[in-house]
């Protein structure tokens, strides 16, 4: 249906689904409406719950806890989950509480001062609070995401969340939502120990059971230093294909036009404005030491967004995207990324080419500003004398990534960046940015579980999840790893 049409029965009647087709010139918004027994859509102010609200027990005098370790999405809906259960949850969070990691982050954005223990990584509510708020996930198969949610809802996002086909709180509204489940937490007798890192050396012996009991790990993909304390400590660690890449910035209305073919701004003011995801395969080449093609992919699209710092590390230069709530920005900006695979490097070498990679962006920058290259010059090879207003606050310089990219990288993005042109030609331009380098798409290790009991291979009682362990890709699918561990964790302490 039109977009004016979808707007009215929107502000009249119960959505359960919406999904904008932008794939005609003429811009289709699909709803699905909730009917009642005789098939009429359910007005909006209907007295029919939108779901069931969950049920969390007082847990301050409960006989079992469960540790959890980082308070990212993962941890946070697995302390949820126990809270349900009737088990009280004692999470060690090693950043600040969103409130103080705000101030931290501020800072850094002025390129004034980088706190290595509270920065858009590490801190309450994980990378994802200050990174955007989507909350979709790529794969079909991970379970009950409706619930994921739900809860998220519960805690204060909008109704849009429930039925969005890409829902997106936004980096302004989450924090809040992150407050409301850290208050409820904490209301019902769990535990949040801020500033505090969970001592593995002493917490973990060999092969042998947590002194704590059972400990949920949830520690995000940034924690390298955790992923080596706990190799030191004989954890079951491996490898795992990851991706990397740059983040590109073009001007909104640019986009808009590629994408929504040119429609008038009015249009745009109803739908919001465009985003994009784009795929194409680029074939094997020598010159990049390939014998097997690489996907190229756009990852964390971010319409009327800005570029930020996400370093975890001092010294290392990374970059992520976030959107406010309204989108309203002048820029979009997303992860342009080549699917890697390790090649027999250890978990650690493997983390340690990720490494390598950040510091190099680093030293060309000299410091938390981003390395950076008009797009056009970088498809041709071509050094940029001058660069466009980007939306990253630290700044940007000049640098050739053509030259200093790894082939296996730099040439596979040169490649997907004219395919991505031919499909939508004026895609390719120098009204467009590339900053470097987006390395943090997802983790290059995985901390090995048992599929079905969830628990470590090296180390009974201990449960890796979320994006830190390797099994989930964003907010809502380690919020779901999340819940799945703490099930798992309260299955076995009961029986």
């Amino acid at each position: 249906m039109s977009p004016e049409k979808a707007k009215e029965l929107e502000s009249t009647y119960r959505v359960v689904r919406r999904s904008i087709d932008a794939r005609q010139r003429m811009l289709k918004v699909n709803l699905t409406l909730l009917t009642d027994d005789h098939d009429q859509p359910v007005p909006i102010d209907s007295p029919i719950p939108l779901y069931t609200p969950p049920v969390f027990h007082d847990v301050h005098h409960a006989k079992q806890s469960v540790t959890i370790v980082g308070a990212g999405p993962a941890g946070l809906f697995a302390a949820l989950t126990l809270l349900e259960q009737g088990i009280r949850p004692i999470i060690y969070e090693r950043g600040k509480d969103v409130s103080e990691r705000k101030k931290d982050i501020a800072l850094l954005n002025r390129n004034e001062a980088f706190n290595p223990e509270s920065n858009y990584c590490f801190g309450e509510g994980g990378a994802g609070t200050f990174s955007d708020g989507k909350l979709f996930s790529r794969s079909k198969k991970r379970g009950n995401m409706q619930h994921v949610m739900e809860l998220f809802h519960y805690f204060g996002a909008p109704d849009t969340v429930l039925y969005e086909a890409h829902a997106h709180i936004g980096s302004d509204k989450l924090p809040t939502i992150i407050k409301n489940i850290r208050e409820c937490i904490l209301a019902h007798g769990g535990e949040i120990h801020f500033g505090q890192r969970w001592q593995i050396q002493e917490r973990l012996p060999l092969r042998g059971k947590p002194t704590e009991g059972a400990t949920i790990l949830s520690i995000g993909h940034s924690a390298h230093d955790t992923y080596r304390e706990l190799a030191a400590a004989g954890v079951a660690l491996e490898a795992k294909g990851c991706a990397m890449g740059v983040r590109v910035e073009h001007p909104q209305a640019l986009i808009n036009d590629l994408f929504y073919h040119h429609q008038h701004q009015s249009v745009i003011d109803l739908v919001g404005n465009a985003s994009y995801s784009l795929v194409t395969q680029v074939p094997p080449s020598p010159t990049r030491g390939s014998r097997k093609g690489s996907g190229v992919y756009s990852f964390c699209m971010c319409p009327g967004g800005h570029i930020v710092p996400a370093t975890s590390e001092q010294g290392a230069c990374v970059v992520n995207g976030m959107s406010a709530s309204h989108r309203n920005s002048p820029y979009a900006n997303s992860g342009i990324v080549v699917e890697l695979h390790p090649d027999g490097r250890t978990a650690i070498e493997w983390l340690a080419y990720q490494e390598a990679l950040e510091r190099e962006a680093f030293q060309q920058a000299q410091g938390f500003s981003a390395p950076a290259q008009r797009l056009r010059d970088f498809v041709e090879g071509k050094a940029s004398q001058t660069l466009p207003a980007c939306s990253y606050l630290p700044g940007i310089v000049p640098s050739r990534l053509d030259q200093w990219l790894p082939a296996e990288i730099g040439q596979a993005l040169q490649q997907g960046f004219r395919d991505f042109d031919r499909k939508y030609p004026g895609f390719l331009t120098n009204e467009a940015v590339i900053l470097g380098v987006e390395s943090r798409s997802s983790s290059p290790v995985r901390i090995v579980r048992d599929p079905e009991t969830m628990q470590s291979l090296s180390h009974p009682w201990l449960y890796p999840c979320g994006e830190g362990a390797g099994y989930a890709g964003g907010i809502t699918s380690s919020a779901l790893d999340g819940i799945h561990a703490a099930e798992a964790a309260v299955k076995n302490l009961k029986i």
